[in-house]
């Protein structure tokens, strides 16, 4: 096997899939990236049992084959070479992968292409197209709530379903939920509710990062594949029920409060600067059209800043973790943000003004 391209060619395909190789594995193969010369292009494939992206790229194919190299070391050698640069990798006669570009030369081990486990992608159901930005909003309006509890498998990802004529993505942790909808595209009837792991939806996030164009997903009960251009990344779902979350989701919330989100979140990082680490518990209290941030922290001291908002509702003082608050804030792209609240133990429902589609649920904290 032997076959030459530019540099810019060869990190751009190794930095799409390297991604999903794990840094230590027990298993060597799944090291490496499996690359497979042939008719003018090279694919360049890498799994880590649970997700597997492809990419395809032009290439000066002399002696068509594949091979397996180690991902991560293929990759920095790429990075480190000047731009423009022409790369030559051929296996040498002593069965060793040979890396040339200029003078450098670099030797690489290689393990049988035989051994790379190839993931099946068939029994797909559901087939749609999105276009990047759309898919973009989904998963960013979304993935910040996504639970890091193991324990709770069943949340780790985000539950993308159809429903009611919308295509809908919710996460949540158990402390707070976020909810992000659009109109069902053509081919997504019928789509059965499945939930995408967070390494996939961090892999797929870099993949579709500042493109235009339209992604193509397809749906079974077990995997899901998205095509992005020339990479493909096809992942198996996480096998659990997502909870009931339209139970947690506030119906009333007869207070309505509409503050500035930009002074908001300035105001709430101030404050919180001195909250305890593990709670992060900030007091809002709400007396006519003023609202005061408070923390009180017996090791670090306690801060106060008021701030003008609308709200004219009876009283309520209500707790929250700050950074949770800050979260939701950086997800709001109106000006103003509208909290709707009940009592001090009721989950607050929060609305940006300029995007329906989108909500977020906070659970209260004791202050």
């Amino acid at each position: 096997m032997k076959f030459s391209m530019e540099r810019s060619a060869l990190l751009g395909a190794l930095g799409h899939v390297q991604n999903v190789v794990e840094r230590r594995n027990t298993i060597p193969i799944l090291s490496n990236v499996l690359m497979t010369a042939e008719k003018g292009a090279v694919s360049f494939v890498a799994t880590d049992l649970d997700i597997e992206v492809s990419e395809q790229a032009s290439a000066d194919v002399s002696v068509a084959g594949d091979m397996t190299a180690p991902a991560h070391t293929l990759y920095d050698i790429a990075r480190k070479l000047p731009d423009g640069a022409e790369v030559s990798l051929s296996i040498g006669s002593d069965g060793r992968l040979e890396v040339d570009a200029g003078r450098s030369h670099f030797v690489l081990p290689l393990l049988p292409a035989g051994d790379f486990p190839k993931m099946t992608a068939d029994g797909f159901t559901n087939n749609f197209v999105l276009g990047a930005v759309e898919l973009t909003r989904l998963l960013d309006k979304t993935k910040f709530a996504i639970s890091t509890e193991e324990t709770r498998y069943y949340l780790n990802g985000i539950y993308l379903h159809a429903i009611e004529g919308k295509l809908r993505c919710v996460a949540t942790d158990g402390h707070r939920l976020a909810l992000c909808e659009m109109g069902l595209p053509d081919g997504a009837d019928g789509l059965p509710g499945v939930i995408i792991p967070r390494k996939t939806i961090a892999t797929l996030r870099r993949l579709i990062d500042g493109l235009s164009e339209s992604i193509e997903i397809s749906v079974s009960e077990a995997k899901i594949r998205f095509k992005v251009g020339s990479a493909v990344l096809t992942s198996k779902l996480i096998d659990g029920t997502f909870p009931d979350y339209d139970r947690v989701i506030p119906k009333a919330g007869d207070k309505l409060l509409v503050i500035d989100n930009g002074v908001f979140a300035n105001a709430v990082d101030r404050v919180s600067t001195i909250s305890a680490e593990k709670s992060r518990s900030i007091k809002l209290s709400l007396a006519g059209d003023t609202l005061t941030l408070a923390v009180n922290n017996p090791e670090h001291g306690n801060a106060v800043e008021d701030l003008m908002v609308d709200y004219g509702s009876d009283d309520l003082e209500i707790g929250f973790n700050a950074k949770y608050l800050l979260d939701v804030t950086t997800q709001i792209e109106a000006r103003d943000v509208h909290f709707h609240l009940s009592d001090p133990a009721s989950p607050a429902l929060v609305k940006d003004p300029e995007d329906s589609g989108a909500l977020f649920v906070l659970m209260p904290l004791r202050v």
